[in-house]
């Protein structure tokens, strides 16, 4: 760093006006400013010198006096130019003079007085700066050295913390006053030289219209680079402070980097070393051992810029410099920074050096802008600059890139002899790029912050906050301790405190590789771009030289082709230099370029806390959560509909996409300290957010592969093997598909052994085919959800129900359940055994499975006539009814939105009616038939896809559908997080709520579909048989699948045991039995829908208790009175209102809370239930007296292809043993035989 001519925006006075607009004038007028105004510098220069060199009130009067005096003479030079007509000249060079004169921002401010505030402001700021001290480890301790070695020395991390907190303190929290007014003045003093503010002004140095763009697309390829090192850093960082002390946004806390404002993090270098073994490419301690001095390092430095031809330092530099701080007690600006005294003869450096390697670097940086100030000397006053601020900065820095080589510092002697190897280089790359590519985006932001500062867009109470926003989106860093506006934090830094424009930095850092590389081709450098080395390249001196004797005469276009041989700032040869270090990084960190959100974290929790942010963010998830429901519902939407390859690979790719969205927005909401937010909604909605499922894991292979499996080799490739599943039985023409064929067929066929082929025939056409499938599956799964933090698949799927003993409460319900299940089962069994024969069932009291009517034993409506407790007393199986009325199903479905629409529920949307599937195609097209209500996320489009037949199950089904719908309807403006029913059991329970209403008598009867109702003790017993065969009969099946899911994905049920333990619960839960044997070659499991759509199927069981609950509220509300079992609450606009109240929450409350609002109460309750079918418990306790009652727990012997009769068991030892006795003993006697007469003939016996 170091002054170029003024101090930011400084001038001095007096100037003489000469007349006239010709081109000839202005020369001569030019020649006289010229003279004038190195004068008036000197004296600038000086006083501004001597007051950094001895900080005292005096000597700041001095330098106030001295920049008003320049500022003043800015003024009136630039006055003076505007009154030629310099913008017609032809001559380029007076031109470009005359525009740089005019150019004076700032100093145009017209009263006097305010130029001398503005200066006074800017030297107050500068003195707090200079004279902060703090008090830490008992004692006080200024910036320079002591703070500066703390931070690179120690690794407490509460006494950097401390130090961090007490510097900012006692520097930028006092200037923020002064601050503020220095802003209000400079920019009027921009508005009179015709600028909109002082950064419009500063940023005319670059002559780049699309300056701004251009400089933030060099950070965008920057960043690849800046974030793999951050990563790796991060991951250091961690294992020594422990990874309480980061933030779960990804940053790193700012002041454990080795330095104050984290902006250079080579002081760390010893704690990240990627090859610690490697000797140190850190000369520190050869400096000191060879008993280098300050004036040692300043010449060893000279001596590289005269090894390439360059200038020697003049005596004046040697004589006028501050190279040491000073013993005399002095309050000193330590800050290393070169001056130009503007006499042409004059150049120093001020510094207060140490004896380490980074000093001897930023002595060859400031002796790079002495050298360019010693080449430009003799160009006009106005030309004597960098060619762009950045120039200035990059020179010293591209001398150093080859002082800081091995090669080169063997060459001077403070590296013993020796050749790098690749670790050794990676190691040097690592220090360098602690330097270089760490610095990057802090170069960068510090401009951006003052630019909105000047330009209004950040205001004084909110100056720390966009600080900290620019800091922790582009660094990756945070505060180690709670920021307020209290604090001024920018202040903190010197650049801010005096004013000095720091873009020119980050523009340093990119150009000095451009420079680097085409100084290394000129002086004929081979071999990798790292470890070039100029020196003694008097052909690279050469090149820099004519670049550097331009100033700023013309173009920094110009000047970048003249020594590189094109005119763009470029990224390139930077990435080049690092390029080994860059794959490194890519392969240490795993992929894993971990990366960090945009906004700050809290300190004390390390998450954010910021709530304007917290709810821009649910928006943004809403809104992209909106638009990836409803594309990835359109592709599954059309799979489903059309099973074909390219369907399913349409499916699974987007898939990918889904779960990246998921994993990236559950990150970034992990990052707010949203556990700690005290609304509640807000709170709910990020939980839900943050929970991540399969979509956490971090390899990208392995979420393809979990996402392939899932959706296309699983939800496609098993949902396609189970949609496509045909059964081809003897005695018919074509083979039958599930829906409806060998649905129908289980319904009205009872020959035993039909009904065997065609149980035992699905299965065969599914299960075996999928059961690889669903091994591979299960470890994936479990691996995703691992990574979002639960023990497995099944942990996750639990946590849907926020209660903490859920597993219990189920099990309790059941329990509860059980004497009326088994009572029920108890009067099937006998009445199938009378219909199949006894010879047909086991003794161990189980049901054949295949017997019940339904493909997987879990209702058994449709056995209703072998089972009707008074046959033709009132036949509630309305189906003949509907066929006779030439019921379509367009008319079913509309019979069920009127029942909704009865209650003053909404209606279903023009959507619904135009695109869904209500009926198998016949064009011939394979679908997925199971009947389902979707949702596509835009609060528009809502479908049912549905094989419907023309039945009275049907019917009740497409309640059930709709009543999904209907809850989409009712919560559809919720955040998209509370989309969904309370539990997943609420949202089964809804059409069945209806359903119970639909499937009385009465209701059928008020609709048509009973007219000749006669209600009485029978009929009421025939209904409620009819219903207990769906209802109760599910109960245990409605249990146990995931009781089996549970414990597979826990892993208590290994792969070689799945299709035993599936019988094991089925026999002891059901009751039922399998009618063939099974083995572990057949998956029974997978021979039902849900289990290779992998859908929880507990919501199923707990729907089933809760719509009683549900029923016995809304007919209370109705104002029904009589039995629970004959309620029907159509019509009932009071009854609806209270199911839309619970409808319209979504998932915005807890499930406690929903139940609250429709039944008064917080829990699952069997006794509504119970008392439902309270007339049907009694007499099926009548019916069944005396009879054999209940089953085994285990299934009979045989079925699953082990025997488990113990009698059988003991005579089938007591046969083993008898025959291993007589085989053991020929064995030992031909053994013993051939050892005691070796023949051949023996040997053949032993064999």
């Amino acid at each position: 760093m170091r002054w170029f001519h003024v101090l930011a925006f400084v001038a001095v006075i007096g100037t003489t006006k000469t007349q006239g607009s010709e081109q000839a004038d202005a020369k001569k007028w030019l020649k006289e400013y010229n003279i004038v105004f190195g004068k008036i510098l000197n004296n600038q220069v000086r006083a501004e010198y001597t007051y950094n060199t001895d900080i005292t009130d005096e000597h700041q009067k001095e330098q106030v006096t001295a920049n008003v005096e320049m500022a003043a003479f800015l003024k009136e030079a630039s006055q003076n130019a505007s009154s030629f007509n310099w913008k017609k000249f032809k001559d380029a060079d007076i031109k470009r003079q005359m525009k740089k004169i005019s150019d004076i921002g700032p100093s145009a401010l017209k009263e006097h007085k305010k130029v001398e505030e503005l200066n006074k402001a800017l030297s107050d700021m500068q003195s707090i700066y200079s004279k902060a001290t703090v008090f830490l480890q008992n004692k006080t301790m200024n910036l320079e050295p002591g703070l500066t070695e703390l931070f690179a020395s120690s690794r407490d991390y509460d006494l950097l913390t401390e130090g961090w907190k007490l510097w900012r303190d006692a520097s930028g929290a006092k200037m923020k006053t002064l601050y503020q007014r220095m802003v209000e003045l400079s920019n009027e003093g921009s508005k009179e030289n015709g600028y909109h503010d002082t950064g419009a002004f500063w940023r005319t140095d670059y002559e780049d219209d699309n300056f701004q763009d251009t400089v933030e697309e060099l950070l965008v390829q920057l960043k690849p680079i800046y974030t793999e090192l951050h990563t790796y850093i991060r991951k250091k960082l961690k294992d020594l402070y422990g990874a309480d002390k980061f933030p779960k946004t990804g940053q790193i806390p700012a002041h454990i980097l080795g330095n104050m404002w984290a902006q250079t993090w080579n002081n760390i270098y010893s704690l990240v070393i990627p090859y610690p073994n490697k000797p140190s490419v850190d000369v520190t301690d050869a400096l000191k051992e060879q008993n280098f001095t300050a004036t040692r390092m300043f010449r060893t430095a000279e001596h590289f810029f005269k090894s390439i031809g360059l200038d020697a330092m003049p005596a004046t530099f040697w004589n006028g410099s501050m190279i040491e701080r000073p013993s005399d007690g002095r309050d000193v600006v330590c800050y290393a920074a070169a001056w130009d005294m503007g006499d042409g003869k004059d150049f120093r450096i001020k510094m207060c050096t140490d004896i380490t390697m980074e000093d001897l670097i930023t002595i060859h940086h400031e002796m790079g802008h002495v050298e360019y100030f010693l080449q430009y000397k003799d160009q006009p006053s106005v030309f004597r600059d960098g060619a762009n601020p950045g120039f200035h900065e990059a020179i010293g820095d591209t001398i150093a890139l080859s002082v800081s080589t091995p090669k080169h510092l063997r060459k001077i002697g403070l590296l013993p002899a020796g050749e790098n190897d690749y670790e050794a280089d990676i190691n040097y790359l690592m220090k360098i790029a602690l330097e270089k590519i760490a610095f990057l985006p802090f170069g960068y932001l510090i401009d951006q912050w003052r630019w909105s500062v000047f330009s209004g867009e950040t205001t004084p109470d909110n100056y720390n906050r966009k600080w900290w926003d620019l800091r922790c989106k582009y660094q990756g860093i945070s505060p180690p301790v709670k920021r307020t506006e209290e604090d001024f934090d920018p202040g903190a830094k010197y650049h801010v405190a005096a004013n000095v424009p720091y873009i020119r930095y980050f523009i340093s850092f990119v150009i000095q590789f451009q420079f680097h590389q085409s100084l290394c081709r000129e002086a004929n450098q081979t071999g990798p771009l790292h470890t070039c080395d100029i020196y003694n390249s008097l052909q690279a001196g050469t090149k820099l030289k004519n670049m550097l004797k331009l100033g700023s005469s013309v173009q920094w276009q110009d000047a970048m082709e003249l020594i590189t041989g094109q005119r763009k700032m470029e990224v390139g040869p930077l990435l080049e230099y690092f390029k080994p270090l860059m794959e490194w990084l890519e392969k240490k960190n795993g992929g894993d370029g971990e990366s960090w959100t945009d906004n700050c974290p809290d300190p004390s929790s390390g998450g954010i806390s910021d709530l304007e942010q917290a709810d821009k963010f649910l928006d943004m998830y809403n809104e992209r959560d909106s638009e990836i429901w409803f594309q990835s519902s359109e592709l599954s939407w059309a799979y489903n509909t059309n099973l074909t390859d390219y369907n399913a690979q349409r499916k699974t790719e987007y898939s990918l996409k889904t779960a990246n969205f998921a994993k990236e927005v559950a990150a970034n909401a992990s990052m707010f300290d949203w556990e700690n937010f005290h609304n509640e909604t807000r709170k709910r909605q990020f939980s839900f957010v943050a929970q991540l499922g399969t979509s956490a894991m971090k390899d990208v292979a392995k979420l393809k592969r979990v996402s392939t499996i899932r959706s296309l080799e699983v939800e496609n490739e098993m949902e396609s093997v189970y949609s496509k599943g045909k059964v081809c039985l003897s005695g018919h023409t074509e083979c039958m598909s599930l829906e409806p064929g060998l649905t129908r067929l289980l319904r009205s066929s009872s020959n035993y052994s039909e009904l065997t082929e065609v149980w035992e025939g699905w299965r065969d056409a599914t299960g075996p085919k999928i059961r690889p499938l669903y091994q591979q599956f299960v470890e994936l799964s479990n691996e995703g959800y691992r990574a979002a933090g639960y023990n497995d698949t099944s942990e996750a799927w639990i946590s849907n129900y926020e209660t903490e003993n859920f597993k219990e409460d189920l099990q309790e319900l059941l329990e509860q359940l059980k004497p009326l299940y088994q009572q029920l089962h108890t009067y099937v069994r006998g009445k199938l055994i009378e219909k199949y024969g006894k010879e047909h069932f086991p003794s161990s009291g189980h049901i054949p499975a295949h017997l019940m009517g339904n493909m997987w034993a879990q209702t058994w409506s449709n056995i209703f006539p072998l089972l009707e407790p008074y046959p033709g007393k009132g036949d509630v199986d309305v189906t003949p009814e509907m066929l006779n009325q030439n019921y379509t199903v367009e008319r079913m479905f509309r019979t069920a939105e009127e029942f909704f629409l009865s209650l003053g529920l909404k209606k279903m949307p023009n959507s619904f009616w135009n695109k869904s599937m209500l009926q198998k195609p016949t064009d011939g097209r394979d679908v997925v038939c199971h009947a389902s209500a979707w949702d596509f996320g835009n609060t528009k489009d809502f479908r049912i896809k549905m094989c419907t037949d023309i039945t009275m199950e049907d019917l009740i089904t497409i309640h059930h559908e709709m009543g999904h719908i209907q809850y989409y309807l009712q919560y559809k403006d919720q955040p998209t997080v509370f989309r969904g029913g309370a539990n997943p059991g609420f949202h089964e329970a809804v059409g069945d709520v209806l359903a119970i209403s639909v499937a009385t008598p009465r209701h059928l009867n008020k609709i048509g579909l009973l007219p000749n109702l006669k209600e009485d003790n029978e009929t009421d017993l025939n209904f409620l048989m009819s219903l207990a065969l769906d209802k109760i009969a599910f109960l245990p099946f409605g249990y146990l699948i995931d009781q089996w899911r549970w414990s597979v994905f826990r892993g208590q049920t290994p792969p070689d045991e799945y299709n035993r333990q599936w019988w094991d619960l089925r026999c002891k839960y059901q009751g039922i039995s399998p009618p063939t044997k099974r083995t572990e070659d057949d998956f029974d499991p997978g021979a039902k829908y849900h289990v290779p759509a992998n859908t929880p199927y507990i919501r199923y069981f707990v729907s089933f208790v809760i719509q009683f609950q549900f029923h016995k509220a809304l007919c209370q509300a109705a104002n029904h009175t009589g039995p629970l079992y004959k309620c029907d609450i159509y019509q009932s606009k009071e009854a609806g209102q209270k199911l839309a109240n619970m409808l319209s929450l979504g998932t915005s409350k807890p499930w406690p809370e929903a139940m609250e609002a429709i039944t008064g109460q917080r829990k699952m309750d069997v006794r509504p239930l119970v008392e439902f079918f309270t007339p049907l418990l009694d007499w099926l306790e009548k019916q069944n007296s005396g009879k054999k009652f209940g089953w085994s727990d285990e299934c009979p012997t045989g079925t699953d292809g082990k025997i488990r009769d113990l009698d059988a068991a003991r005579k089938w030892l007591k046969q083993y043993d008898n025959m291993a006795t007589d085989v053991r003993f020929k064995s030992v006697e031909a053994e013993y035989t051939y050892s005691t007469n070796i023949t051949k003939y023996n040997s053949g016996l032993k064999v």
